[in-house]
């Protein structure tokens, strides 16, 4: 499977670690930056995460910030993108189970490194359930086509 990964300046040390935790678990990472300690404005990044999936370029996505909300927000504003900011374990698995989540948006301001990982990890290793959930995601799908 491969995954795209991007963060802000809020983010760095959780992309690393993240991007290194996939990859020794034989996901292919595509890392869109950043690769030091700059300030950077995060619908810049999202919005090149983004792109790699709505290409189909790659299945899923990871971005980080400070709070994983700023990037879910940009993320969303992309037609077929569902991101989702989470901190627990449980969302993570249940937003990829019930919602077909394609982005995950982490807060390296609001949660650990290990915990990021964890969650990126739940993500990845998830798979939508369909069923009832999917007739859901096309009511989701319809109100991007209406707007």
């Amino acid at each position: 499977m491969k995954i795209a990964i991007g963060c802000d300046h809020g983010g760095l040390e959780h992309k690393n670690a993240i991007a290194e935790h996939l990859k020794e678990n034989g996901f292919e990472v595509t890392d869109v930056g950043i690769y030091e300690q700059v300030s950077v404005d995060y619908p810049d990044i999202a919005t090149k995460v983004t792109e790699l999936i709505t290409k189909g370029e790659c299945e899923l996505g990871i971005l980080v910030c400070g709070t994983g909300i700023g990037m879910s927000i940009a993320a969303n504003k992309v037609k077929g993108i569902r991101a989702a900011a989470c901190s627990e374990h449980f969302s993570a698995k249940y937003t990829r189970m019930h919602n077909n989540s394609n982005i995950l948006c982490l807060g390296g301001r609001v949660i650990g490194v290990g915990t990021a990982v964890e969650l990126a990890d739940i993500f990845v290793n998830t798979s939508f359930e369909g069923d009832r959930h999917q007739r859901r995601i096309d009511k989701i799908t319809k109100i991007e086509e209406n707007n």
